[in-house]
């Protein structure tokens, strides 16, 4: 019975739609999974059209094959944050484990969807929901965007290190740059090759968690002071130029054919004031803004080393 408030009545208590229960009938149980852990097809499918409407809102007639994907993509997602936050907060913290850190400036995790995919369990559920939406998996899989956040082998061996810490259900996290520019792409223009920007973050990231929260400052430049302090004692302070904020981004890693989720932790950089207000007003808009363009060129672009002689 449903009170008008979409939830159902049963036994006198008013159930969510999206909580797992079991309604029984005179005949036998039915048990309904929950949408955002669910694995079998059913599920998924209803997981998929849900979040095709509610988080892309769109509906089958105007959804394009990238609506599509980043609907699958959360789907995916949502399975991966529930064993993330068991790995995480309901057995790494309370039991106070040692975690290994891996500390690279490049990370070359490659596209997301077709590898949580297979080390999740879901990759044939998954071709069977999105058949029956007139796609192709692979297709889907074509319109994700591939983090290019590194130059070769660096950032390719970072990154199959934390799959492998996953896999091996080692706790661990990275810590890395999140560039808003990735390595280059190539076009071929008249003949010759021709370098233009990688614009990954052009459609959003279905994978990654912003974390705000955890903003911290990061001084540069300026100079030393030396002093005595109150009780004589000489002692020198640092008196910063310059403040960055650095806001970190996290991204489940899961391991294969394993319940372990570690995490990668990119950072961004963003200016401690966005912009100068009285110089802005002034009319000097380029100057207004100076602080902000220099804090955040930090992780504009990817390094590019010897770009030419590749």
């Amino acid at each position: 019975m449903n009170n008008g408030n979409g939830l159902k009545k049963h036994n006198g208590r008013h159930i969510p739609h999206w909580k797992k229960h079991i309604c029984r009938t005179e005949h036998a149980a039915i048990q309904v999974q929950d949408d955002r852990t669910g694995m079998d097809i059913e599920t998924l499918k209803r997981a998929f059209f849900d979040n095709l409407y509610y988080i892309q809102a769109k509906d089958k007639g105007w959804a394009t094959a990238h609506d599509y994907y980043m609907a699958l993509a959360y789907t995916v997602r949502d399975r991966l944050l529930h064993r993330w936050l068991k790995t995480v907060e309901q057995t790494y913290f309370p039991k106070d484990v040692k975690v290994v850190c891996y500390l690279s400036a490049e990370y070359l995790i490659g596209r997301q969807l077709g590898k949580n995919l297979t080390n999740v369990g879901l990759h044939e559920q998954a071709r069977q929901v999105v058949q029956e939406s007139g796609y192709d998996l692979y297709d889907l899989m074509e319109q994700e965007d591939e983090p290019g956040l590194g130059n070769g082998g660096l950032g390719r061996l970072a990154a199959c290190f934390l799959d492998s810490l996953s896999t091996l259900e080692i706790p661990a996290i990275g810590y890395g740059i999140r560039y808003e520019y990735g390595i280059f792409r190539q076009e071929i223009r008249n003949g010759a090759q021709v370098e233009v920007p990688d614009r990954w973050l052009r459609f959003g990231n279905p994978w990654e968690i912003p974390r705000p929260e955890y903003t911290v400052e990061v001084k540069f430049g300026g100079h030393t002071e030396a002093f005595t302090d109150e009780h004589g004692r000489y002692q020198v302070r640092w008196i910063p130029e310059r403040t960055v904020l650095g806001t970190p981004y996290d991204t489940p890693m899961v391991g294969y054919n394993s319940n372990t989720v570690n995490t990668l932790r990119l950072w961004s950089a963003k200016a401690s004031d966005e912009f100068n207000l009285q110089i802005f007003n002034s009319g000097d808009f380029a100057n207004a803004v100076a602080d902000k363009v220099f804090s955040e060129n930090i992780t504009k672009v990817l390094y590019l080393v010897g770009v030419r002689g590749l």
